[in-house]
């Protein structure tokens, strides 16, 4: 569509009805609905991980950019090490029990699955991973990867076996990782399950502030139980107060490189 026919289309009954909304109910997601039927009218794609372009980070693993927010996947100073530090260190090692759900928020490129697949296999504790994203990477773009050549030769197969496992329904992968991905919008889609840890890897929250609101850590906190424990790469004072709120005991960790502190709550 050209700029002549979006006039003309601006000027249609179609958005005409936009002004017969009633603003004092109107939702950030009745926006959001109204701005991806344009996208869809205009032939534009809303789907950030389309715009992602390989990078190296500094351990020599890869990210992804997307330059239209300014913003990586991982860290620019390592991928797998920022990954590993958070999600494994101060996640799943730190939770006790031979049997762990996790709940992921942010599928992304599946390194955070893949560290946890292996860790599972190796320390023979029985992991149910479920992992929410919205927009899934192409399966071209995912071949380019370097995450299973740096996790040697199980880690390629897991990585491969995670990234071809079906979406929307449980795969168990080895005995000791069973994989459920869900394509799932956590602003809008309601969460249901019980877990024992949390890995929250959304968007940083100036780049994607709808995911770090109080009503997405109250779909969070729906689904945890005493004794979880979330980790993310966040350490913001409001996401702690909202923590806090919510019944956590909060704490700041050591980050990884380039990172002076991430966040480790638990649930009381």
């Amino acid at each position: 569509m050209d700029i002549t026919d979006f006039i003309d289309f601006m000027d249609s009954m179609t958005l005409r009805t936009l002004w017969t909304f009633d603003f004092q109910t109107f939702r950030f997601s009745d926006f959001q609905t109204f701005l991806q039927y344009i996208y869809l009218l205009m032939g534009i794609n809303d789907n950030t991980a389309d715009q992602a372009r390989l990078q190296v980070t500094g351990d020599g693993s890869h990210t992804l950019y997307i330059a239209s927010i300014d913003e990586h996947y991982h860290s620019h100073f390592g991928a797998l090490t920022e990954s590993k530090h958070i999600f494994i260190n101060a996640g799943i090692e730190y939770y006790q029990g031979d049997r762990v759900s996790v709940l992921e928020v942010g599928f992304g490129t599946g390194l955070n699955a893949l560290l946890t697949a292996i860790y599972a296999e190796e320390k023979k504790r029985h992991v149910t991973y479920v992992t929410l994203e919205k927009y899934p990477l192409k399966n071209d773009l995912v071949s380019e990867l370097n995450h299973a050549s740096m996790t040697g030769s199980r880690g390629k197969w897991l990585f491969d076996a995670i990234h071809e496992a079906k979406w929307e329904s449980p795969v168990e992968l080895t005995p000791w990782f069973t994989i459920h991905k869900k394509k799932f919008d956590l602003t809008t889609d309601s969460l249901s399950g019980s877990f024992d840890l949390i890995y929250f890897d959304a968007f940083g929250p100036d780049k994607q502030p709808e995911m770090w609101t109080s009503e997405v850590m109250g779909k969070v906190d729906a689904v945890t139980h005493a004794g979880t424990v979330f980790v993310t790469y966040s350490a913001k004072g409001s996401l702690r107060r909202m923590l806090n709120g919510l019944g956590f005991e909060v704490s700041l960790l050591p980050g990884p490189p380039g990172k002076r502190v991430i966040t480790r709550a638990e649930k009381k």
